[in-house]
């Protein structure tokens, strides 16, 4: 059977033994929560659209103030989905700012009763539609996370250094993610998930020990920076020419970038599984001392 040469002189670039084990950019990911009940959210409201045009002008406006603050709630409710899923899918993380899905809430009890007044149903039946419809999106739903996430046992300037970190190094994977999407190549897309991937490894590790910060802040910066500014160059040139020397050497440089999380990672671990025996070993002593330990 054919099978494709993988030495170091391939077009990949790297000998089997140099490249870093695959990331699946699925890993550690949960399936997202924005599916169609959000989206129905958008879709409902256009009844207020077909019921607005043949009214009057005063309920045609109000039909179409019913219909734009009902999409803004969607949107709030979407965006406050994908926030939370943010937020849980972290150890150490700041609540949202804004309750986008709260807001929701109350974003579609008011247009409910907006339509309700439109139709002429009186001040009564408004109220009602009103408290129905932010009950019944909030049972949906649910609440946004009301306070901040962190490790026990760390104070709460640590708690915010971590987070302020992450969420800077998130911006730039995000960006990068962004800037790979103008080479239109499928691998090219594919390769910077699998380092997206990489990359929130080291991010989970430092939020489970918020001491590895000062270790990984380069990695968390000045690299992070240095890819999301390379991708933007490469997809700019690669837009332009399709170049295949282009696209092999950005593939490499992301071989590279991998390898050196994957490796930096690692060293984190190794370093906390190092604190961790060293702790035990003082306790094994404490309990020798005092005459506890039962297998002495």
């Amino acid at each position: 059977m054919a099978q494709r040469y993988g030495g170091k002189f391939s077009p990949d670039g790297q000998s089997d033994n140099a490249r870093p084990a695959p990331k699946s950019p699925f890993q550690n990911r949960r399936r997202t929560r924005v599916g169609a009940r959000v989206n129905l959210l958008f879709v409902v409201p256009l009844v207020f659209s077909w019921k607005a045009f043949g009214s009057e002008p005063l309920a045609l406006a109000l039909y179409l103030a019913a219909l734009g603050v009902m999409l803004l709630a969607a949107w709030m409710t979407r965006e406050g989905i994908k926030a939370q899923e943010a937020y849980d899918a972290r150890k150490i993380a700041k609540r949202p700012a804004l309750p986008r899905k709260m807001l929701g809430s109350v974003l579609i009890g008011l247009g409910l009763a907006v339509g309700a007044i439109a139709g002429a149903q009186g001040i009564a039946a408004a109220g009602i539609f009103a408290v129905l419809g932010a009950a019944l999106h909030f049972l949906a739903f649910g609440p946004d996370p009301m306070r901040d996430k962190g490790a026990e046992g760390i104070d709460a300037f640590q708690t915010d250094r971590v987070a302020k970190a992450v969420d800077e190094a998130e911006a730039r994977l995000a960006a990068m993610a962004d800037a790979g999407l103008r080479a239109e190549d499928r691998e090219v897309t594919t390769r910077i998930e699998r380092f997206q991937a990489t990359a929130r490894e080291m991010f989970r590790t430092v939020e489970q020990d918020p001491r590895d910060l000062s270790s990984a802040r380069r990695f968390l910066g000045v690299l992070l920076n240095g890819a999301r500014d390379a991708t933007v160059k490469f997809s700019d040139i690669y837009a332009q020419n399709r170049e295949p020397q282009v696209k092999y050497d950005y593939l490499r440089l992301l071989d590279e970038l991998e390898g050196t999380f994957a490796a930096k990672t690692e060293t984190l671990l190794s370093d906390n599984r190092t604190d961790l025996n060293v702790e035990m070993d003082v306790l094994r002593d404490l309990l020798d001392r005092e005459g506890l330990n039962k297998d002495s």
